[in-house]
């Protein structure tokens, strides 16, 4: 199995879509982050020119946004799940203040975390479909696959050597992304921003946003989150995409099915959104990372328990039919 593994996953370098994926990363990174880093500019710029020339002094503004919310916190009127969120707010502004940070500056954190947070759902899919598309497929439209088959081994070990070597490949690109958008947003925004707090745990109960779970990390311990989230969407997107490379014999039809798939699953999701059937569809439970801010249900009833529970039913689901196809499949090139 050991040998199978590493056969396949020097198929998946030799085929250098991993360079290609690499330069398309580097391309968005840097073009997002220089976008980032101009509208901030021409937003001070903005600021300053309406308030009659004088310099832009956030800590100011922070500190009264701060004595705002200590007022209200006074206040023994208020709701205590109102004051809890309140304070958190109140512990978040203070470490600003304090450590001399401008909460609204961009840094290298904070791009990676909105990164995942906008591509979650099509692009960063979208590189996890180039690296997978012709796992098996090409096997076929370069009539390798009876070279392959014709090893003592059996059907089953052939398939799940390639599904090990594509987890093992998707969890590098994870990584990978997450290093890129990080390093080249550094290099924009000369800020780590990795120690500041972040409020997050906020849930929707009966459409009303509820702050009594919140809870203050580190903006590092949030990456870890959303990098998690973004790795099990990017298994089950794997996992999917085996299975159409499974039943598809031409990399190109797979490809294109899997990008139908996503793109069109973005118009079920937006035009019919009352149809309670388009909850169960993987594209619409992609955006894993949107439920930690709690005011995100796609569609009533959804939540990030359900989406993972619908997700990880596509992943196995998937997996199952993937090996009753390959193992029954007539081999005629």
């Amino acid at each position: 199995m050991i040998s199978l593994i590493q056969n396949e996953v020097i198929k998946i370098l030799l085929k250098k879509k991993m360079v290609l994926i690499i330069i398309l990363l580097l391309i968005f990174v840097s073009l997002l982050s220089y976008g980032q880093k101009y509208s901030y500019d021409r937003n001070i710029q903005k600021f300053e020119a309406e308030s009659g020339g004088i310099e832009y002094d956030w800590k100011a503004l922070t500190t009264q946004r701060l004595n705002d919310l200590e007022n209200r916190s006074n206040n023994e009127f208020i709701p205590e799940e109102v004051r809890a969120s309140i304070d958190r707010e109140i512990q978040q502004l203070t470490y600003f203040i304090e450590n001399d940070i401008n909460p609204i500056t961009p840094t290298a954190s904070k791009f990676n975390v909105q990164f995942v947070e906008q591509g979650i759902t099509l692009f960063i899919p979208l590189l996890i479909v180039i690296l997978a598309a012709d796992v098996v497929s090409s096997e076929f439209s370069q009539k390798t696959i009876k070279v392959l088959l014709t090893r003592a081994v059996p059907r089953w070990k052939v398939l799940l050597s390639k599904y090990i070597a594509l987890i093992m490949m998707t969890t590098i690109l994870v990584f990978i992304i997450g290093a890129l958008s990080t390093l080249v947003s550094y290099l924009f925004f000369q800020q780590w921003g990795f120690s500041e707090p972040v409020v997050t745990g906020f849930s929707l109960i009966e459409g009303k946003l509820d702050s009594n779970s919140t809870i203050l990390i580190s903006q590092f311990q949030y990456t870890l989150l959303i990098y998690s989230l973004l790795w099990f969407v990017s298994i089950v997107v794997a996992s999917i995409t085996l299975l159409i490379s499974v039943i598809v014999d031409n990399s190109s039809s797979a490809i294109g099915i899997l990008m139908a798939s996503l793109i069109g699953g973005q118009f079920l999701q937006f035009f019919l959104s009352e149809w309670q059937l388009v909850k169960y569809f993987f594209v619409t439970n992609l955006d894993l990372t949107r439920y930690l801010t709690g005011s995100y249900q796609p569609i009533e009833g959804m939540s990030l328990n359900f989406s993972i529970l619908i997700l990880s039913a596509w992943a196995v689901l998937s997996l199952l039919i993937s090996f009753r196809v390959f193992n029954r499949k007539d081999i005629l090139v």
